[in-house]
């Protein structure tokens, strides 16, 4: 869009600007001006640090009808009370990317128009805001969660002092690298050479809490053998231990009959987690630590250098281990079922 100015209309709108006080009514003006010298709808919203879709509702609103004040949109809601309550409930169940989409189910549910621009101040007004949703298992069953923190808890009761509890799982790092969120100064990008590379790392392991101990091993392939080594393992570590008890998934190697005849010869009792239940397993909260210290935004020259990455952060894990105990540990959280949309 493209809007042209005489002179005189550039001559009135440039002394408007000099003695608005209403900051919302001169940012319309400077965006009508920028747009008349040429500006882009992108740049402008940088310039003025506004939405895109803002910027365009300013632009169509001085086109249309000369419009410069913010009278329709603003903090004025157009719904009444019975339609505020309905939409919120609405939203809480639906999510939108976009404001224009709500704008569109507005005017379709109950005949009511609204800019992005106002529906953007209603949003805000009435507790939403633009962010990122959290990713839940869509089969997660909150009362099998529940349950399962109640039984833990009876086993941490009736142990004997003398056998411990290992939380144990598998994780596949690859070189590949990840990029994640991080500080980057305001208006700016920061770039990171990425690299596709398959080459990753199979490795079990399974983390005492009360002493933050892990017991590690890279494998092949993750599977019973693997699973059974796991378990000499642990013997080796409590030799004295008249029970060790392992807490994991359902994996299919987990609850195979090789793996269930090799806990038996080694004294291992497995307790299994409900499906699709990864927030009641603190060593998934190792491995996301294990990724912050090694993989996140790094790329690896070659694959020995991504090895001798993840071998470094186990070597420093007794180090810093207990300055992770408010990070990884059983203050579990139960996974609620996700809304479909």
């Amino acid at each position: 869009m493209k809007i042209e100015l005489s002179i005189k209309e550039k001559e009135e709108l440039e002394l408007q600007h000099s003695k608005e006080k209403d900051r919302r009514v001169a940012d319309r003006i400077k965006a009508v001006l920028l747009n008349a010298e040429g500006w882009t709808q992108k740049q402008i919203a940088q310039a003025l640090r506004i939405r895109y879709e803002t910027v365009q509702d300013h632009l169509n609103d001085y086109k249309n009808s000369k419009k410069l004040k913010p009278e329709n949109g603003g903090s004025q809601s157009h719904l009444n009370e019975f339609q505020t309550a309905e939409l919120i409930s609405h939203l809480e169940a639906n999510t939108y990317t976009k404001a224009k989409q709500i704008c569109a189910y507005i005017e379709q549910r109950f005949g009511v128009k609204y800019t992005v621009s106002g529906i953007t101040k209603w949003l805000e007004n009435n507790g939403f805001s633009f962010k990122k949703p959290k990713g839940t298992p869509a089969k997660a069953d909150p009362e099998k969660q529940a349950e399962f923190i109640r039984y833990y808890e009876n086993l941490l009761n009736t142990l004997p002092e003398n056998e411990p509890v290992e939380f144990a799982d598998a994780v596949h790092p690859t070189m590949a690298t990840k990029i994640t969120y991080g500080w980057i100064r305001k208006g700016q990008d920061k770039l990171i050479a990425t690299t596709a590379s398959r080459t990753r790392i199979n490795l079990l392991g399974s983390i005492n809490l009360e002493t933050m101990e892990v017991t590690l091993a890279s494998h092949e392939t993750i599977d019973s053998k693997a699973m059974e080594k796991h378990f000499a393992a642990l013997r080796k570590k409590y030799p004295k231990a008249p029970k060790i008890h392992q807490i994991l998934d359902r994996g299919p190697y987990n609850i195979s009959k090789e793996t269930k005849i090799a806990a038996e010869k080694y004294g291992i009792v497995l307790h299994h987690l409900p499906p699709y239940s990864p927030n009641l397993n603190p060593i998934e909260r190792l491995w996301k630590v294990m990724n912050e210290f090694t993989r996140n935004n790094r790329v690896f020259k070659s694959a020995s250098e991504f090895r001798r990455s993840i071998d470094d952060f186990f070597t420093k894990w007794p180090e810093i281990s207990h300055s992770m105990i408010d990070r990884i540990n059983d203050n579990f959280q139960i996974l609620n079922k996700a809304s479909s949309s």
